[in-house]
């Protein structure tokens, strides 16, 4: 059971950043910025509606109302596609969901907020580069130099391996095996982590980075263990 007033709303706030989503759940950084860019778009709405601060809103002003009207809201006014208003949906639910389970006595309220549907979105056709295409790419940097070594390393291990951006930079030296049999450990979303095959190609290029670090500079290093 929670205390009334502003206090109880935050206090929850607080609980589901700092120990819902990073230690039960295992969320990523990048998760946690966009659950808190939803839910800081959500109580400024809330707040602006009903003619106060956000410091003085209670949990008893967020129900199924408000939080349809805030997704109307950011489709209409500011301009979000259906695919962005699903996902602040989503941001919200899980709150909703930490609300459900430590504040029994709004439960009716938060369910109703959980029942409201997703809009459909129109399915974009997946576009794609061809392989013919994608080596081209691979093969414009100018791999003459220490730089275009490594920008040419870097899309030949992406394109190897499929990994993101994100789990690429995460990427650690000791988490490649550079001789047979050649793998990578990559650490994805959730902090799940995969073990992938890699190109020979791929691994004696990453090799010859290595041995090229101090002229590329540290921009172009692996993430030391």
């Amino acid at each position: 059971m929670t205390k009334a007033g502003p206090q109880a709303l935050f206090a929850l706030v607080e609980s589901f950043f700092t120990k819902y989503l990073p230690r039960q759940r295992g969320a990523s950084p990048h998760t946690v910025r966009a659950y808190r860019d939803a839910l800081k778009l959500l109580l400024a709405f809330v707040a602006e509606r009903r003619g106060c601060e956000i410091a003085n809103l209670q949990l008893e002003h967020l129900n199924a109302d408000v939080v349809a009207g805030f997704l109307d809201h950011i489709e209409a006014e500011r301009s979000n596609s259906a695919t962005t208003r699903n996902c602040r949906r989503a941001a919200i639910r899980g709150f909703f969901k930490h609300l459900v389970r430590n504040d029994l006595d709004h439960a009716l309220q938060y369910t109703r907020v959980l029942a409201l549907p997703a809009k459909k979105a129109r399915q974009r056709p997946a576009t794609y580069l061809e392989a013919a295409d994608l080596r081209a790419v691979i093969a414009n940097p100018d791999r003459r130099t220490a730089n275009g070594w490594r920008d040419y390393t870097l899309l030949l291990f992406l394109y190897n391996s499929g990994a993101r951006v994100s789990e690429a930079i995460g990427t650690r030296w000791t988490d490649l095996q550079l001789t047979s049999p050649r793998q990578v450990r990559l650490r994805g979303k959730g902090r799940k982590e995969r073990m992938l095959p890699i190109w020979r190609e791929t691994a004696d290029a990453l090799h010859r980075l290595r041995g090229n670090e101090p002229r590329c500079g540290r921009a172009a290093r692996l993430r030391q263990s």
